[in-house]
Parts: C-alpha cells; structure tokens; sequence
C-alpha cells in the first residue's frame, strides 16, 4: 500500500475512534497528510505502526474538581491530563482553564506538543491537561481552592522523570504556585522540577514568561533572512493580548518593526503611530482591564469593538491568541494587503483553509508548533536548572533560546527542501518532528 493511502486509512480510523472532537481531527489530518512519502521512504515506520501508535495517547486522565467559591458554594469543574507520547523524555505540556475545554481540545494540544517538543531536540515528550475552569472574575481565594482541589488528584500522575506540566490559557504564575503549594504539600517534598512556569524567586527560569512570544519572533526573523529580508520597518498585527502577545509585540519592536494593533475577545486597538507596549502592560498585566481602554490613553488610537485583525494591512501578521482565529477568508485579506509573512503564537490559530492560502500564495509561513516552541524550550531549560540547582542570568537564558528557534528553523528549512517542498515550514516541521519520535519508539519495541 502506498504512503498516501495507508494515512488516509489511518485517518478515518482515528476520526472513528474519537467521535466528536473536531479540534483532534483537525491537528491529526494536518500532520497526516504531509507523512505520506516519509512512509515511501520508511517502509519501517508503516510496518511496526508508528503511526497508529502516535495517534492514540499513552495515557487519558479525566477527573472531577470540587471547589468551594467565596459565598460558600460548592461548584463542581472536570479536570484532564493527557499524556501523548514519553518516547523522548517526561510527559511535558501545560495547563489550560478555560470553559472551552474538554477532551478534544486537550487531545489536539497534547498530539501538537509531541512534535513541537520533538522539534526542540530537548528530551521531553507531549502531553496537555486542563479544566473547564474559568479564572476570570473569580478572587484569588476562589482561584487557590480550584487550584488546591485539581493537584490533589493530579498530583499521583506527576514526577520529574514521569510528567511535568507547565501553564497555558489562564495558567500563570500565581495558579502555578498555588499548583506546587499543594503538590508539595501533599507529597512533603520540594521537587520544584516537577512544575515549570514557576517564579523565578522559587525555582522558576528568567525568559520564561517571555519565551513564547520571544521564540515566535526569533523565528519570524530566520525566515526572513532566509528570504534576504528582515523585520526592521515591517509593520505588524498582533492578535491577543495575553502573555505571549504582550513579548511578541516587545521583541519585535526591540528587533525594530512597528505593531500597529492587537486584539482581545471583545475587540481590536489599531493605533497607526505604533501601539504603546507600556500603556498596555499597565492594562493588562497591572489594573487587569480590557484593551479597550488603551484608547484614554493614546487619544489617537481608534478601539474597534467586534472588529477583525486581519483586515488591518500589515506586512507580518501573528495570530497569538487561540485555535481557528485566522479563517481563509481573513488569509485572503492579509494577502492582498500585502502580508509577506505569518508567525504562529497560538496553536493550530489559522484554518487549513487559511494555511493553504497563505502557502500558495508564497507567504513565509510558520506553523504553531515550529514558531511557538519557545515556551516548551524554555521550560525545559528550567527542568535542567532545577535538576542542577542552578539559576542561569536573563542574557544566558534568552541566548538559549535563541539559539534553539534558529536551529528548528534550519531543520524545518533543510527538511522541507529534502521532501521536495522548499519553504514549506508544515512539510519541514511535521517531518522533522515525526521522524525524531517514531526513531525513538522502534529503539523501544512495541510498547
């Protein structure tokens, strides 16, 4: 049987198998359908069912969260933690509470994180967790009780050599804190390796907060310089407004591109002088207040409630706030007003419509899990300096972490050009990913 027909085959058994959970369709069939001739090329790989091995997880915890909120009230939440796939190290992926969680979502995020992890070259394997949580508007009261009642039952799943969770969309460094209070406070042992995102006062990595959003431009700029440009002078939207928006806009400014709007659930800021970052912080990361209000104080800047992003022209667009933001009309919109590049902050933001736009329109296109790896690199280096009880400077870290975003751009680049598909960042980076797991499962048999 030819590649392409064996991934077809496995394709519709996995949507067989996982009835309902379109966001895990979704990221199987876009890694699938690049896989064909790397089966032409490894016969091994169809032969022991690597493939099939990879689409189903290791491990599925779902798990009830009771809760007391401040009025006394019990509230009940469901918890998840799927462990994709250990075979290049510990389960590694992190936390999301949001209402829009559920088995689906954290399958789809958990199979991405195997590969973007893979792609690191650092020894982690995937995995993604989660509740149907939502930290907004709850006080920091209700929000230690959640966090305390989650790692209660979490917490026989974890260990440095087994699983080690992270943050995500509404995980910070507060709910990791109140996670590792309680994980040690259970187990009576300071294993601080065992959460990363963690304060840098106990245990945590500088660059941390800033590796996702400092990745994503890094690698913005090698595809760039692939083509002999650069970002100094390119104008830019950033969608979002959360952690990694906020050090996506702060290092392509420090790069020299001028961010001319960002986003948040309710609307858009388009501020044509350049968007103020420390009026923003201030908002966001201080007062905890919408964007909208970032107009009071830039009278120039125009707030454009239920707007789009994407119909603001730019020449680098990166979607950093959620899956499915960027649709292919909203693709075809960036094109004709100019977009020469695309860089992934969020995971799986932009539709398959959308990427198909974008790749043959010849946009230098990067995919979540090549642009956004920053962050999973960065909290492995944590791991590293927690195993060693070592701190590292800011300067170090972020040299780390630069070095680690050029050099999954030299894999994607060198590999895409391998399969026949020069500049194509999907076909580089779901190979490279792919094949560095499915080396490692046939070293281990079947298991």
């Amino acid at each position: 049987m030819r590649g392409s027909d064996r991934i077809e085959q496995i394709y519709r058994d996995v949507v067989r198998r996982n009835p309902g959970e379109t966001e895990f369709h979704q990221a199987v069939k876009e890694v699938l359908e690049t896989l064909g001739p790397v089966l032409d090329k490894h016969p091994e790989y169809a032969e022991h069912k690597i493939i099939e091995r990879l689409c189903e997880p290791e491990r599925q915890l779902i798990f009830r969260v009771p809760w007391q909120d401040d009025r006394g009230e019990v509230q009940i939440a469901r918890g998840f933690r799927v462990g994709f796939n250990s075979a290049l190290g510990p389960y590694k992926g992190g936390l999301r509470f949001h209402p829009s969680v559920y088995l689906g979502i954290v399958k789809f995020l958990g199979f991405e994180q195997t590969f973007k992890n893979a792609l690191t070259g650092l020894p982690i394997g995937g995995a993604k967790g989660g509740a149907d949580f939502d930290p907004k508007g709850k006080s920091d009261g209700e929000i230690m009780r959640f966090c305390q009642s989650f790692m209660t039952t979490l917490y026989h799943y974890l260990g440095e050599y087994t699983d080690v969770p992270a943050g995500d969309i509404g995980v910070g460094t507060r709910e990791i804190g109140y996670l590792f209070g309680q994980y040690k406070r259970i187990t009576n042992r300071y294993e601080s390796g065992v959460l990363t995102g963690k304060s840098p006062q106990w245990g945590g990595s500088l660059v941390r907060r800033e590796a996702t959003g400092y990745g994503t431009v890094y690698f913005v700029e090698e595809m760039l310089k692939a083509r002999g440009d650069g970002l100094e002078g390119k104008t830019c939207t950033v969608s979002g407004s959360g952690n990694v928006a906020l050090h996506v806009i702060e290092k392509l400014q420090q790069l020299g591109a001028k961010v001319v709007a960002c986003s948040d659930s309710n609307g858009v800021i388009y501020d044509e002088q350049g968007v103020d970052l420390q009026v923003l912080k201030q908002l966001k990361e201080v007062e905890r207040r919408r964007i909208r209000h970032y107009v009071e104080h830039r009278g120039a800047a125009q707030y454009l409630e239920n707007g789009c992003i994407w119909d603001i022209p730019c020449q680098v667009a990166l979607p950093c706030a959620t899956q499915n933001e960027l649709d292919e009309a909203s693709a075809r919109r960036l094109v004709e007003n100019g977009c020469i590049a695309v860089g992934e902050g969020a995971n799986m933001p932009t539709t398959p419509g959308g990427v198909r736009v974008f790749l043959n329109a010849g946009v230098a296109y990067a995919p979540g899990k090549a642009a956004n790896a920053g962050g999973v690199a960065t909290s492995a280096l944590e791991m590293q300096q927690n195993a060693s009880r070592d701190a590292w400077t800011f300067e170090y870290t972020e040299r780390r972490l630069r070095e680690i975003m050029q050099n999954i751009h030299r894999d994607c680049f060198e590999t895409a050009k391998e399969f026949g598909s020069p500049g194509n960042y999907v076909i580089g980076a779901n190979i490279v990913g792919f094949r560095r797991v499915a080396q490692a499962m046939l070293a281990f048999g079947v298991i």
